[in-house]
């Protein structure tokens, strides 16, 4: 993929004191364009399917459940798992930590913009359509 970096930086002597700013950086984002408005929204919450268990407030294990969700929910229009997952890569997705008070339940969310596909992901009545979306990532 093409792409540029314009990186600036500007120092402040002493920055970090007078900010309040202990250890961490704070920074600005660029350009963030496009902006998107609509999104479908796939939750994770941090169970562990897997081994059938309630993990204490772990927002990582949340975020990879929603992950898998959105995965899980792309491959019904035709993309393989490993497509999906380098879409989920590439694309300017949300991720956030949607609430860590619902003890022991962490809640994390996956916001996928609608706008970047060139057909409709939206959930219908009429199921999604499946597509043959490639080849890529092929596993043997």
């Amino acid at each position: 993929m093409g792409g540029f970096i314009d990186f600036h930086i500007d120092l402040i002597k002493g920055g970090m004191e007078t900010y309040g700013v202990s250890t961490n950086p704070v920074f600005m984002p660029g350009n963030v364009e496009p902006r998107y408005s609509e999104f479908l929204t796939f939750i994770g919450i941090s169970v562990d399917h897997d081994t059938d268990t309630n993990a204490y407030l772990d927002a990582t294990l949340a975020y990879k459940r929603a992950c898998l969700n959105a995965v899980r929910y792309l491959e019904k229009f035709g993309y393989s798992g490993e497509q999906a997952y380098l879409l989920l890569g590439s694309a300017p997705i949300e991720g956030r930590v949607s609430g860590v008070v619902d003890i022991p339940n962490a809640c994390c969310s996956l916001y996928l913009p609608t706008a970047i596909f060139d057909f409709d992901i939206t959930p219908s009545a009429a199921g999604p359509v499946r597509a043959d979306r490639g080849q890529c990532a092929v596993t043997s």
